[in-house]
């Protein structure tokens, strides 16, 4: 069910033969924009209304620091050119610019997300038509925080990241899990299935396959046991129950030694992909 703007119901389904498990019915083209349209979508908005969002915001403080070392770390070259697709209210490319010293593009397919980046942090941020205009090899990291289980035209996106991509470049994938352990607690109330906006739900064997077909290989993945909270809240808000807060934390806890003893129980996970050699 959407939760979280209609009411409406969504299946989701598996597929038997490979196990990729996706949302069935889904809206196309900008029919799915609805599904977006609220002041309350943090991503485009920025939103700091409720307690879920300030916990949101401070944990997104933290990630940051910690995805920008990520890229340092794991690129071949300590700085360099970056695309960070979906980019929201643009708060990860400032981080990389101001902080890291990266040259760095941003892409939003939401016109209200690039407006506040501009207005924020003075950050021209492209629409997704820029994705056709950038030149074949021109990044050194491509970064997709949370957007590609958003992405309608998914197979098409792989082989345009393959040709944006140097030949050395990584790129960086965080997605929710779909074999985690807050996913399997509360199953079709999990709020990560987000359906209709989540039309992919991945685990990491999926996100391997996937990656290979594409030409490339998974060079690391790596846990993101802080989103078992803000998800088990949300969860628990799905579900009706009183005090979502309190068990949606009692529940994070759990999901986050879960995730310790197995990384890929984690309740998202960030993926680190090459391109394979010839």
């Amino acid at each position: 069910m959407d939760f979280y703007a209609s009411r409406e119901r969504f299946e989701v389904f598996s597929c038997e033969a490979c196990g990729f498990v996706f949302t069935q019915g889904i809206p196309s083209g900008d029919e799915i924009n609805k599904y977006y349209e609220s002041s309350d979508y943090i991503s485009h908005s920025d939103t700091k209304k409720g307690l879920m969002n300030t916990l949101y915001h401070r944990v997104r403080k933290y990630m940051l620091n910690k995805k920008a070392r990520m890229v340092v770390r794991e690129a071949h070259r300590q700085s360099g050119r970056l695309l960070d697709i979906g980019t929201g209210t643009a708060y990860f490319p400032n981080a990389m610019m101001k902080k890291q010293g990266w040259e760095v593009e941003a892409v939003e397919k939401n016109a209200d997300a690039r407006a506040f980046a501009k207005e924020k942090f003075n950050i021209d941020v492209k629409s997704v038509d820029a994705l056709n205009e950038f030149s074949p090899a021109s990044f050194d990291v491509i970064t997709l925080w949370h957007v590609m289980e958003h992405l309608e035209n998914l197979h098409e996106t792989w082989d345009r990241l393959f040709e944006l991509l140097e030949a050395k470049g990584i790129l960086i994938i965080a997605v929710p899990n779909q074999a985690s352990y807050d996913a399997q607690k509360y199953g079709s109330d999990w709020a990560a299935y987000d359906v209709p906006r989540h039309l992919w739900h991945f685990t990491p064997g999926t996100m391997q396959q996937l990656a290979s077909k594409h030409g490339f290989i998974m060079a690391e993945r790596y846990p993101m046991p802080f989103d078992a909270f803000y998800i088990s809240m949300l969860s628990e808000r799905n579900k009706g129950s009183r005090f979502s807060f309190l068990k949606g934390m009692y529940v994070g806890t759990i999901a986050w030694f879960h995730a310790l003893i197995k990384k890929e129980r984690s309740s998202s996970m960030i993926y680190i992909f090459r391109k394979k050699t010839k």
